[in-house]
């Protein structure tokens, strides 16, 4: 990597990216990597993980890899001590990792809103949880979570999904307000419709038909357009905390 290409804001950073193995977390951190920021990648998919840490090798940069559900508080804390053995500690945590089980609440299964409650919400607070005793060691850090439109709106066959990520913006708000006193900056990133994987675990048939069949007329954004948001938060003025990014494809109503 080049130094003109690398932002000096993070470089020597340690950032710990969940759900690193494909799409938005895949590329936010090939993006921190880039920006020069040394990254734990996280996920459940050794062999992706593998394959992107020997990228950001390639390319100068600095990557370990965890492998772990963060669905599980264990696994969770023992990601966040893997970065400290392995880097020192933790500066940056986006917690990205999530799940889209999309249905009507009347036909679910109930064990869907289970697995999202465990990844998308209790999955981001253990991490959080685990993370914070580092940054405030260093003196500062920026926790980054990715929620959704569906965190500031609901729709339907989105309530269980919705719920998570609401619960997810009361959690970062929260949180921002008690951790800014020790030099923490928390950010809540907020995805349309983004070109991901995340359509391929709906369980429910006839929704995931007709998401999909949305999805396919419009122009989605790329996990790169996320990664560069995630990247602006982190880079800013130590002054600055950027609360919220709401970001959405033009072609989404």
């Amino acid at each position: 990597m080049s130094a003109a290409s690398t932002n000096a804001g993070i470089r020597g950073k340690v950032a710990v990216v969940t759900g690193a193995s494909s799409g938005i977390g895949e590329a936010t951190a090939l993006a921190l990597a880039e920006a020069g920021a040394k990254v734990v990648l996280n996920a459940r998919r050794q062999e992706r993980l593998e394959a992107l840490a020997g990228r950001i090798r390639d390319a100068g940069g600095e990557a370990t890899v965890f492998v772990g559900d963060a669905a599980d508080e264990g696994q969770a804390r023992g990601m966040i001590q893997h970065a400290t053995q392995t880097f020192g500690g933790v500066d940056i945590l986006v917690n990205n990792a999530g799940l889209m089980l999309l249905g009507p609440v009347a036909d679910a299964d109930t064990e869907d809103w289970r697995r999202m409650i465990n990844l998308n919400l209790l999955g981001l607070m253990y991490a959080t949880h685990a993370a914070i005793p580092s940054m405030r060691a260093r003196g500062g850090g920026h926790i980054v979570n990715v929620s959704s439109v569906s965190g500031r709106g609901a729709s339907p066959t989105s309530a269980g999904y919705s719920a998570t990520k609401w619960g997810v913006g009361g959690f970062s708000e929260g949180l921002r307000q008690e951790v800014r006193l020790h030099g923490i900056r928390v950010t809540v990133i907020e995805p349309g419709v983004v070109r991901t994987e995340l359509t391929d675990h709906i369980t429910h048939q006839e929704t995931k038909t007709t998401y999909e069949g949305r999805i396919a007329q419009m122009t989605p954004l790329e996990p790169e357009d996320i990664a560069a948001a995630v990247v602006y938060a982190v880079t800013q003025p130590v002054r600055v905390n950027v609360n919220e990014i709401l970001i959405r494809p033009l072609d989404q109503g």
